[in-house]
């Protein structure tokens, strides 16, 4: 059985929570696995008609066979994580690595009182970045020290490892996106670390000869919440005309939009190893086609987008989002995989 990475390509908010809610129950995983920084970013999910905002469980808690697990790469707000997992009803299915670094109050109350992180970088105030200085500087407390998570402690990279010897399926869902990694994004406007594909492979513990699958993430109109560079971006009137509204899950802030940065997009796709590419949120562009899962049924321009994205990118589309709930998505897998052995 494969294992499969899904990232973001552009600066988060691609809407990979939809699209992974929607893999865990097409594909129904043994084990779904949260690598990223932490609570600094939200995904967002429905399921049965309720919105789900998480910052710290895997979205993929929406398949309910599922083992979800935080990897040690993986900041935990112990409030936040506790709050989800009361949430989701997800008690007995929840495993937080030993290792996973615990932000503090100091960290938080550090992270809004920062001048350069606050106002500067646009942080999201959540406490990572102090949090992960203190981890740098080996003086973070750890999840195994925290007694309130307790019930959840274990070995996460052990689990994964066992779970793909036993020919187990194993997903792992990242958060924000690559123009916002430390590495490889907008430095200094970026997160505490890098988020590429390898790194959320190596925050579960999981070797790169393991990872099968590459799925990355990029909306149809890129948006970004928080200060930094945004080439191509639209002016809110712009941004308006077109329909285009959006506020960060986390922060609540107006995220800009902008046009595809093709150069940015190829850079993610090397930089990532990507094998297949999700395209989201193509329903702002004609609300005809909402809902719908038949690529037939979008218009000639639209797919001239979607063959744009694969000649420029070389990398197939596999799944275009054409609506919030989970179930809107058009899965081009079988036939483009078919395709790729043709």
């Amino acid at each position: 059985m494969p294992c499969t990475v899904v990232v973001g390509g552009n600066f988060g908010d691609e809407g990979k929570g939809k699209v992974i809610a929607y893999l865990a129950n097409k594909d129904k995983p043994n084990i779904i696995a949260r690598g990223g920084v932490g609570p600094n970013a939200g995904h967002t999910v429905y399921l049965d008609g309720k919105k789900y905002g998480l910052r710290q469980l895997p979205c993929g808690f929406v398949y309910q066979n599922a083992r979800l697990l935080i990897g040690p790469g993986v900041l935990i707000d112990p409030n936040v994580v506790l709050d989800e997992i009361s949430l989701t009803k997800t008690e007995g299915r929840v495993g937080i690595d030993y290792n996973c670094a615990i932000i503090e109050d100091k960290h938080i109350k550090e992270d809004q009182a920062s001048e350069h992180l606050k106002n500067k970088i646009g942080s999201t105030g959540t406490g990572c970045g102090p949090a992960n200085v203190d981890r740098i500087n080996r003086t973070v407390k750890l999840a195994k020290e925290i007694p309130e998570l307790e019930p959840y402690h274990t070995d996460v990279p052990l689990e994964v490892n066992l779970a793909l010897g036993d020919e187990k399926y194993v997903f792992i869902e990242n958060s924000q996106g690559f123009g916002l990694s430390l590495y490889h994004g907008t430095y200094p406007y970026c997160t505490s670390k890098d988020v590429s594909a390898s790194s959320a492979a190596a925050d579960v513990g999981i070797g790169p000869t393991k990872v099968d699958e590459v799925i990355l993430i990029f909306k149809s109109f890129p948006t970004r919440v928080g200060e930094g560079p945004f080439k191509n971006a639209l002016t809110a009137e712009e941004s308006k005309e077109r329909g285009i509204e959006e506020f960060g899950t986390v922060t609540g802030r107006p995220r800009r939009s902008g046009l595809p940065d093709w150069d940015m997009m190829k850079r993610a796709v090397m930089i990532n190893g990507a094998t297949q590419i999700g395209i989201t949120c193509i329903d702002y562009f004609d609300r005809s086609y909402a809902g719908t899962k038949n690529f037939d049924d979008l218009t000639n321009q639209m797919k001239s987008f979607v063959k744009e994205v694969e000649d420029k990118l070389t990398v197939p589309v596999t799944l275009i989002s054409t609506g919030p709930d989970t179930d809107h998505i058009i899965d081009l897998r079988d036939e483009k995989i078919a395709e790729k052995r043709e």
